[in-house]
C-alpha cells in the first residue's frame, strides 16, 4: 500500500515539475555558494582584480539561467496546446539571451575600464575618460543589438529585411553625423599617437599657435600667447601640419639676424657676440652658441646669432636679453650697425 502511494506520489505530474524546480533551485544557490565563498577566495589572491569582478557580477545572473532551465524542464511533462508551448518557450529562451548578453556587457564594461585605467596612467589629459565612456557605451549598443538580433530569431522572425533598412539609416545618420564622428576619431587619435599633449607648445599651418590646455573628446583648447583661449575641432587640429616646440626635446633655438658696416672685423665681430650670448644664464652651454656670417649684404655684413634655450616659454625673453646685449657690446666696441643706404649715380656728374 505505501508502495502504490510513494509510486502514485513520484508519478505525479506537477509533484515531478516540483520536484525539478526544486533541484534547479538548489544547484543555482549552491552555485552562487560556490561563486563567492570558494572562487572568491582563490581569486583575491591574483594580482588582477578583474576575475574578481567578473565572478561576483556573474555569479547571480548564471543563477537565474539556471532557474529557467529548470522551468523550461518542469513545463514538459505537462500537456499544453503548441502555441501556448510556443510562447512560453520563447519567452524562456529569450529571458536566457536577455541575461546572457547581460553577462557579456558586465564582462565587456570590466574589461574595457581595466584597459581605461591602464591607459588613464599613461596621459595628462582628460579626454581619455571620454573615450573609456565612448567604449563602454559603443560596446553597450552593440552586444544590446546583438542580443536584440537572437530574441528575435527565437521567436521565429526574420531578421534580414530590417538588418537591410537599418543599414541604410545607419549611412544616413553616419553622413549626418559626419562632422562630429571626424572630431570624435581625430580627438582619438591625437591621443593615441601622443603627438601633442597638455602644456605642450604648438604652432599650426595656419599660423594659430599657443600651449595645449586640454584636449577633449570633440575639440581641443589651446592658450594663445596673448591670453586668449582657442577651442579647435580635433577633425581640423588632427588634419593639421602641427609644429611641436616640446617634443622630442622642450629646447628651442633661437636665431638673431644682424649686420655691420662694411670693413668691421669678422672674428672681432663673431667673438664679441659669442662672449655676450655665452654670458647669458638664459643660453644653455649645450649645443653651444653659434655666430655665423651668412651673407654679403647690400649695405651690411650680415650674421646670424644662434643659440638654444630650454623651453619656448623662455624664447622671447631670451631674445631680447640677447638683442640687449649684443647691441650694447657692439656699440662699446666702435662697431657700427648701419641704416639701410642706397647710393645713387645721377648721369652727367649732377
Amino acid at each position: 500500500m505505501v508502495l502504490e502511494l510513494l509510486n502514485r506520489f513520484t508519478t505525479n505530474k506537477y509533484v515531478h515539475s516540483a520536484i525539478i524546480l526544486a533541484a534547479f533551485y538548489i544547484i543555482s544557490q549552491i552555485f552562487v555558494f560556490i561563486c563567492q565563498k570558494i572562487i572568491l577566495k582563490i581569486t583575491e589572491k591574483t594580482k588582477t582584480d578583474i576575475d574578481d569582478l567578473i565572478v561576483s557580477k556573474t555569479s547571480k545572473p548564471i543563477s537565474f539561467i539556471l532557474l529557467l532551465i529548470g522551468l523550461r524542464l518542469a513545463i514538459i511533462p505537462h500537456p499544453i496546446k503548441q502555441g501556448i508551448l510556443d510562447i512560453i518557450e520563447h519567452s524562456i529562451s529569450s529571458l536566457i539571451i536577455a541575461i546572457i548578453t547581460y553577462i557579456v556587457i558586465v564582462v565587456f564594461d570590466i574589461l574595457i575600464s581595466n584597459w581605461g585605467r591602464k591607459f588613464a596612467s599613461r596621459t595628462e589629459s582628460t579626454v581619455d575618460d571620454e573615450i573609456v565612456v565612448l567604449f563602454q557605451r559603443f560596446s553597450r549598443i552593440l552586444l544590446s543589438f546583438i542580443g536584440l538580433i537572437f530574441i528575435l530569431e527565437a521567436w521565429g522572425i526574420k531578421v534580414g529585411p530590417l538588418l537591410a533598412s537599418l543599414g541604410i539609416a545607419g549611412i544616413a545618420v553616419a553622413f549626418a553625423l559626419q562632422s562630429t564622428l571626424g572630431n570624435i576619431f581625430g580627438g582619438v587619435s591625437l591621443i593615441v599617437d601622443r603627438s601633442v599633449t597638455v602644456n605642450d607648445f604648438i604652432k599650426l599651418d595656419d599660423g594659430t599657435q599657443g600651449t595645449v590646455l586640454d584636449i577633449g573628446l570633440r575639440s581641443t583648447k589651446i592658450k594663445s600667447i596673448d591670453g586668449d583661449l582657442i577651442i579647435m575641432p580635433n577633425g581640423k587640429l588632427s588634419d593639421s601640419k602641427i609644429y611641436n616646440y616640446h617634443k622630442p626635446l622642450p629646447n628651442t633655438r633661437v636665431t638673431i639676424d644682424f649686420g655691420v658696416e662694411y670693413g668691421s672685423d669678422v672674428e672681432m665681430v663673431r667673438k664679441i657676440v659669442l662672449k655676450e650670448l655665452n654670458s647669458l644664464n638664459s643660453v644653455l652651454k649645450e649645443p653651444a652658441p653659434q655666430v655665423v656670417f651668412s651673407e654679403l649684404g647690400d649695405f651690411a655684413l650680415q650674421f646670424k646669432a644662434l643659440f638654444w634655450v630650454a623651453s619656448i616659454d623662455k624664447k622671447l625673453e631670451a631674445r631680447e636679453t640677447a638683442l640687449v646685449a649684443m647691441y650694447s657690446a657692439l656699440n662699446k666696441n666702435k662697431i657700427t650697425i648701419p641704416f639701410p643706404t642706397r647710393k645713387i649715380y645721377m648721369a652727367n656728374g649732377k
